[in-house]
């Protein structure tokens, strides 16, 4: 087995307490550092972690030296914009487009005017579309994200002769890498939420959002439910385990706004709904986790929902909760297939409120919920998950359309490629009509 000099690069927060991109490029390091010699580096904030790889914080002038030493270089993000001059690297590059990112600005952006949209959305396109036409590998986090981005692809000329002949499924140049799981059950060493917030006790049932309120989440639906359910059953408790997002660049979200007022209207803020207002930090998240009964996740059904992967899922996955969540995206027909939970309709209050009573009243469905989570969980662990990049580093080949377009590249990298194509010529030339031929094309006599 070859061992491969692996840069894994990130524009997010990486710190005890970590977002989807910073849990995402430790995670996938970690899995890499097995077989690989890797680093992980992050552009944003840092902060030390417990880590099974080399992890710190990189300075403009560091990341060079980083990509120097590299055989493989995985980015994510906004990464390749910051620093164009990755794409002319030896190495090999590899595009983690786990976060279809246009459509999530579409969202991200919905409260600005059009024109500051449009030109977020712009900006957004072209760094997307350098990744897509410059990586020798793409992953992404699950098949109808991997349609989305072969059409993509297509459109940029690199479903072409060269990479249908070397492989006519294209998973060597784009494959499915999920979000997965710890590879260590989750252990519970004290409570995070029953006896710990004011209002929630043991005998409590406990409704979990595990992650972020953004806009293209719907907090307010189920909220609604909630305060409906606890007329009948105020045992239920909601509980939101992040309002402030871990990075501080990170746009602050008008949902999170209007949950908390939601809350404070209806007078059960504190009493059925709660939110923690910091951030829960990454290695105690199981004691959050195994406090509840149900994960839950509502969201609205538009463009970015479709093509979405929802991390939090992987959580509930993890800790073996029954699933609450809204139809529409990725995980919506896992859930139904494999009968992880309910799914509930769109912005649908009732939906919400027959889900919970549901599971509030059937212990033996919850239970057997459960274990059908238990099951499934083991196919999203991240030794599993990663399989197709660690088979992808293994083999250590630039795509077969590696040589880059010309037009594209600086003045200098042009006159090697020109080099190139001329010892090619000669070489040509030589089986084709020996040393005579090879001056003839050489000065152009030919």
């Amino acid at each position: 087995m070859v061992s491969h000099n692996v840069l894994v690069i990130t524009g997010d927060s990486i710190a005890p307490s970590m977002a989807g991109p910073g849990i995402r490029a430790v995670q996938l390091g970690t899995v890499l550092g097995k077989n690989n010699t890797v680093r992980v580096v992050t552009t944003g904030d840092f902060s030390p972690i417990e880590s099974d790889v080399f992890v710190e914080q990189t300075s403009r002038r560091q990341l060079r030296e980083h990509a120097n030493w590299a055989d493989v270089i995985l980015f994510q993000g906004f990464i390749l914009a910051q620093y164009p001059w990755l794409k002319y690297s030896n190495a090999l590059l590899i595009a983690d487009l786990y976060d279809p990112l246009h459509l999530e600005q579409l969202e991200d952006t919905h409260a600005e005017d059009i024109a500051t949209r449009t030109d977020a959305i712009r900006a957004t396109v072209a760094s997307v579309t350098e990744q897509l036409r410059y990586a020798d590998f793409i992953i992404c986090a699950s098949e109808k994200q991997r349609d989305f981005w072969l059409g993509y692809l297509s459109a940029l000329g690199r479903i072409n002769p060269a990479n249908y002949v070397q492989d006519s499924s294209l998973r060597e140049l784009i494959a499915v890498v999920p979000f997965g799981i710890s590879e260590e059950n989750p252990v519970q060493t004290q409570h995070g939420i029953r006896g710990v917030i004011p209002g929630i006790s043991d005998t409590d049932f406990l409704l979990l959002w595990g992650g972020g309120i953004y806009n293209w989440f719907d907090p307010l639906t189920l909220i609604r439910a909630v305060h409906q359910v606890s007329i009948t059953h105020p045992e239920v408790k909601l509980f939101f385990m992040g309002l402030a997002h871990p990075n501080p660049l990170f746009t602050e979200y008008s949902m999170s706004d209007k949950a908390l007022l939601l809350a404070e209207e209806l007078e059960i803020r504190n009493k059925n709904v709660f939110f923690n207002e910091s951030w829960v930090p990454f290695e105690e998240r199981a004691d959050y986790l195994l406090d509840a009964n149900v994960g839950v996740s509502t969201h609205f059904v538009h463009l970015e929902t479709a093509f979405s992967f929802r991390t939090r899922l992987l959580d509930y996955l993890w800790a073996g909760l029954p699933i609450i969540a809204t139809e529409g995206d990725t995980f919506a027909p896992i859930i139904e297939h494999h009968k992880l939970g309910i799914v509930v309709d769109e912005s649908d209050v009732q939906s919400c409120i027959e889900a919970i009573i549901t599971l509030i009243e059937n212990k033996h469905l919850r239970e057997q919920f459960s274990q059908n989570v238990l099951r499934v969980r083991e196919g999203y662990r991240w030794s599993k998950a990663a399989q197709p990049l660690l088979e992808f580093i293994e083999k250590g080949k630039h795509s077969a359309d590696y040589l880059r377009p010309i037009e594209n590249l600086p003045l200098h990298v042009k006159r090697d490629y020109w080099l190139v194509g001329k010892l090619r010529g000669a070489k040509l030339a030589m089986r084709e009509g020996g040393y005579k031929l090879v001056f003839r094309k050489l000065t152009g006599k030919a």
